[in-house]
């Protein structure tokens, strides 16, 4: 059994989200970007790698609300 994967915004080939250039998944503007990790191309992870970043660092040293007294 195999299983396929189609994004809504591909027409012929081309993304209809990101001004019609060649689709290419993860690429910036992508609804895949950020999201999912990219076997064989660090480029795309980049910016999934600064999110869980930020969001190791929100949860080791979180800053006090400003607006509790």
């Amino acid at each position: 059994m195999s299983g396929t994967w189609g994004c809504p915004h591909e027409v012929n080939n081309t993304c209809s989200r990101v001004n019609n250039l060649p689709c290419d998944p993860g690429m910036k503007g992508c609804v895949l970007a950020g999201r999912y990790i990219f076997f064989g191309n660090e480029e795309k992870n980049a910016r999934l790698r600064n999110k869980r970043a930020l969001e190791q660092n929100c949860a080791d040293d979180p800053t006090p609300d400003q607006n509790t007294p």
